[in-house]
């Protein structure tokens, strides 16, 4: 059996796309997948990183804003659906899965006028243009929320969670192992920050402002930047003076990140909160305003409605989000409401049941 999987452009989509291929592969190992993502985009990296081969479509983005950018849009849409069909021709996939991302539209779109089928997984609480226009010829959607039938035909549907990687649902037993790896202390209160794989400006800006503040209270900070910030929140931590934050660019062993964590700031992205409520971590998410949507404030909301997350909007962050977590760091009981109520949530056998999907499409 052959598995094409298309999309990409944030972990938020990669590490689900990973996760569903070793899940095939766990099922049968002679299944072949082939991956495809956009040029110059980071699945280029993490996919080979995780063992599988991928390549790249010219497609990009199309601006909001009127920019120049936008004039080359049809040019490279139109390359990468004549590359689409190529690698669709010449790879001979037997089904094709849409997980987001620039690079999606094109391969479902060019398997599907093959006549094969095409499987969607959406990450989202609120479905993105491309994937509501793709579900026409999709066969199967795989959600992670309910009530998902208000963007796709309800008889396509299956909610089965997003799918996060096994290492990370493991996370529970390696808190040892975490404070080791990362060099802190068992008795110092710990914060994990997570803005995603590219980093968010507000909450890095938020964190360098107020360092000294979570210095003084006597926390232990690990601190995921993303590549443009990194420079500066190195500065910060050599000021603050402080031996007990560490700041990385990108974090690869987020199991290890999870287990140490007390409590976490993040992005609402959808893998974000599908790993917080597989870990079961008491959180404060400050969504990305500008996400397709608001899609963000939608995923935090079904949290935060449930009293299994707490909300800090992205306006607000510069004054509130230290003092919000400094007081969640020193209220266990609060701790222990947000940890119970999240893992209410999880779906931990979602790559399994995508994998499953995936597999009755070739039947």
């Amino acid at each position: 059996m052959r598995v094409i999987i298309s999309g990409g452009g944030t972990g938020g989509h990669i590490y689900p796309a990973i996760a569903i291929a070793n899940e095939l592969k766990t099922i049968d190992s002679s299944i072949e997948i082939l991956f495809v993502g956009a040029e110059g985009k980071m699945e280029m990296e993490k996919v080979p990183r995780a063992g599988y081969r991928i390549v790249g479509l010219p497609v990009v983005g199309i601006k909001r804003q009127l920019t120049l950018e936008n004039l080359a849009f049809p040019m490279k849409l139109g390359r990468s659906l004549l590359r689409a069909r190529q690698i669709i021709r010449e790879f001979r996939p037997d089904v094709a899965v849409g997980v987001g991302g620039y690079a999606s539209g094109p391969v479902l779109l060019a398997a599907s006028l093959a006549g094969i089928p095409t499987l969607i997984q959406e990450q989202n609480s609120y479905a993105g243009l491309t994937n509501k226009v793709l579900s026409r010829w999709a066969r199967k959607i795989c959600v992670a929320y309910p009530e998902m039938d208000k963007f796709f035909a309800a008889e396509k549907i299956k909610l089965t969670g997003n799918p996060v990687r096994t290492d990370i649902g493991a996370a529970a037993g390696k808190r040892a192992e975490g404070l080791a790896f990362f060099g802190l202390q068992p008795d110092r209160k710990t914060l994990l920050i997570i803005g995603g794989s590219q980093g968010a400006r507000t909450i890095n800006e938020t964190m360098e402002k107020d360092l000294s503040r979570l210095v003084e209270a006597g926390c232990q900070v690990v601190w995921q930047t993303g590549p443009s910030f990194i420079e500066r929140a190195r500065a910060a931590v050599a000021q603050s003076g402080s031996p007990h934050i560490k700041a990385f660019d990108f974090i690869y062993e987020m199991d290890k990140a999870y287990a140490v964590a007390d409590a976490v700031v993040s992005r609402a992205g959808a893998l974000s909160v599908s790993e917080l409520c597989l870990v079961a971590k008491p959180a404060i998410l400050v969504p990305f305003p500008a996400a397709t949507d608001d899609h963000q404030t939608k995923n935090a909301m079904s949290l935060v409605s449930r009293q299994a997350a707490l909300l800090v909007t992205d306006r607000e962050a510069r004054e509130k989000l230290v003092t919000e977590t400094l007081t969640l760091l020193n209220d266990p009981t609060q701790q222990q409401t947000l940890s119970r109520n999240i893992r209410e949530l999880a779906r931990p056998k979602a790559a399994r049941e995508i994998a499953e999907e995936i597999l009755k499409l070739n039947d």
